[in-house]
């Protein structure tokens, strides 16, 4: 009771709703839509099937706007930081995937997200209006960081069912991401989206539109839970969906399953074999008036035509066509086993002792389901119930086994949640002795006040899901450990690399922002790009990865310069002197990165360097 009178307008709206539901959309009438119905003149501006919905325009732009931001490395929340290829990171997704473009792009075989479903209870990041002016955008959202620069997290908020752009706000916040996930994808690469029936309409659209309606292999669906419901006013929904697309379709962007061989078990005068399938079909299609070209008699044992009949006595039809049937009976590769009232079941003689492969199904019911992965996080963290809904190992194990093919696949996970993939994968490589890695990345979302997460001192999303990460390395440490010899313990990676989202190293030049007040300042930025707080080690990192490199190729120190992935690529950071140059060109890199200032002046020596590399057939390049 708000103490207002009835509000005419919007009762007559919402009769108009119950009427013409049609008429609406996202709770809001379409007066195009109203037009067409209670008029001769009908006239939808710019037909053409398109998906289409408020802020597409700033949706897009949100994602062509680069990033300055960098990954700083952090050893002191990393496992064996030096040697793994696992990774986590820290920070919010969207800006995340922007500085992974370069490093990682056409290099993840598999990626599995998880995002919100919008059920009117999330909250997510998502572009709300490019049209203000930068006063009163910062008045809005008002985080800054040390540097003055805006910080994304403060366009978290929740997207409430009585937003009126509930739907269009969701697809806003999954465009982008998804959009920038698709480069990252190896030509084989595949993706799998967790949804419910909320989004599940729109997210086909959305990715039918991304990755190309003929880019579409499955949706899979999950059986999420098992009883209960018996409240529920309507249909009991125990089920969730995996919407999965290929980047680009080939034979086969999906691994199947492998069935072993079994024993040859029956002999003839051809040699031995076992009773495959039935080649009279049954089941759906099977009649002869489901498939009357199939009805046709082939030679029997006696020279007798034999015809396909049911089960129940009734006309069937064959498995296959008739040049087919009669090629499998002339190479007596058919078995006929008579029934009582005379006419024949006919299989196939199976004489192969290969294995075999079938492919996946899409209806997963039996991987477990919610409340198995509610119990699995609560038994690592001591009975406490410090995340809600994790997936459960089974369900994203099975989905890894559909996807990977080779031993060193990357999955990537971009809402990691609690990190189900990362235990996922370490699992996996025990298991199968491969050696799949991970990189997962975790917005550090608050966790609420009054939860069990929060009283056990994890104060964000991202806390829980590294310290899952370092319990389940910590575990199967503890299983190799009591079982020696069962793993192959130096392939097996038990290690994960930290990295947190941050603000540029370097001082960004912004020439078109100058002002009487900030002009030494850009001038500073212009002359000595290199942050006061800046760091060795988080410099090297920024330039590495900007430069193309992934997060875990191989960095080594030397004297005072890094060789990455083997003297490939050559960072100076500390000094450059016509000594220092030559023991580098001595390296045969491809690439040289060197801070300007190191230079302090001395043109002459700037001039000779970049003129020895152009001949030593080396990129050098000066921040």
């Amino acid at each position: 009771m708000n103490g207002e009178s009835l509000n005419i307008t919007q009762d007559n709206i919402e009769k108009l709703q119950q009427l013409f539901p049609e008429l609406f959309s996202e709770s809001k009438l379409d007066w195009e839509k109203l037009k067409a119905a209670f008029s001769d003149d009908i006239n939808f501006a710019n037909e053409r099937y398109v998906l289409n919905w408020a802020g597409k325009a700033d949706a897009f732009k949100a994602l062509q706007i680069p990033t300055t931001a960098t990954l700083k490395p952090v050893p002191e929340e990393s496992i064996n930081f030096d040697t793994t290829q696992n990774v986590f990171i820290e920070g919010e997704n969207l800006e995340v995937l922007k500085v992974l473009q370069k490093s990682y792009y056409g290099k993840v075989k598999c990626i599995i997200i998880d995002p919100p479903y919008n059920t009117g209870s999330d909250s997510f990041i998502y572009p709300d209006s490019f049209k203000e002016n930068r006063k009163d955008y910062e008045k809005r959202i008002g985080d800054k960081d040390e540097e003055g620069y805006l910080l994304k997290e403060g366009l978290f908020r929740k997207n409430s069912k009585d937003n009126g752009h509930f739907h269009s706000n969701w697809l806003s916040m999954m465009y982008p991401r998804l959009f920038l996930a698709k480069n990252l994808l190896r030509d084989d690469g595949v993706i799998f989206v967790h949804i419910d029936d909320n989004e599940v309409h729109n997210l086909r659209l959305l990715m039918n539109e991304i990755f190309g309606e003929e880019n579409f292999i499955a949706d899979f669906v999950w059986q999420s839970k098992k009883g209960g419901g018996s409240d529920t006013v309507g249909a009991v929904t125990d089920h969730e969906y995996i919407l999965c697309f290929c980047k680009s379709y080939n034979e086969s962007p999906l691994s199947k399953i492998f069935i072993e061989s079994e024993e040859l078990d029956k002999e003839d005068e051809k040699g031995k074999y076992r009773r495959g399938r039935e080649l009279n079909k049954w089941g759906s299609n099977s009649r002869r008036a489901d498939r009357p070209t199939m009805f046709f008699p082939i030679e029997g044992p006696d020279s007798e035509n034999v015809f396909p009949i049911r089960n129940d006595g009734s006309e069937g039809c064959w498995r296959w066509g008739k040049p087919k049937m009669e090629k499998i009976v002339a190479d007596k590769d058919a078995e006929f086993v008579k029934r009582p009232d005379g006419t024949y079941i006919v299989y196939e003689k199976i004489r192969s002792t290969d294995p075999r492969t079938k492919p996946y199904r899409t209806w997963l019911k039996d991987v477990d389901t919610t409340a198995d992965g509610s119990k699995e996080v609560k038994d690592l963290f001591d009975g406490k119930k410090v995340f809600s809904f994790p997936k459960p190992l089974g369900l994203t194990k099975t989905i890894l086994k559909i996807a990977l093919n080779d031993d060193d696949d990357v999955v990537l996970d971009f809402f990691a949640g609690s990190s189900t993939v990362a235990q996922c994968v370490m699992e996996l490589n025990l298991e199968n002795s491969s050696n799949y890695k991970f990189v997962l990345v975790q917005l550090p979302e608050l966790t609420d006040g009054n939860s069990e997460a929060y009283k056990c001192g994890y104060k964000t999303i991202s806390e829980i899901s590294k310290e899952r990460i370092r319990k389940v390395i910590n575990k199967l440490k503890k299983e190799k450990d009591e079982q020696p010899g069962l793993f192959d313990s130096e392939k097996l990676d038990l290690g994960v690399k930290t990295f947190k989202l941050s603000p540029s190293n370097f001082k960004i030049w912004q020439g078109d922002e100058i002002t009487e007040d900030n002009l030494v300042q850009q001038l500073d930025a212009f002359t000595n790009p290199v942050g006061e707080d800046s760091q060795l080690l988080n410099m090297l990192y920024e330039l590495t990865v900007k430069a193309g490199y992934a997060l875990t190729d191989k960095v080594e120190a030397i004297d005072k310069y890094f060789s990455i992935n083997d003297c490939e690529l050559i960072i100076a950071l500390e000094e450059i002197n016509q000594p220092f140059i030559d023991k580098i060109i001595a390296s045969k890199p491809q690439k040289v990165i060197t801070l300007d200032n190191l230079f302090k002046g001395n043109d002459q020596l700037k001039t000779n360097t970049v003129l020895q590399m152009r001949d030593a057939g080396i990129d050098f390049k000066t921040i």
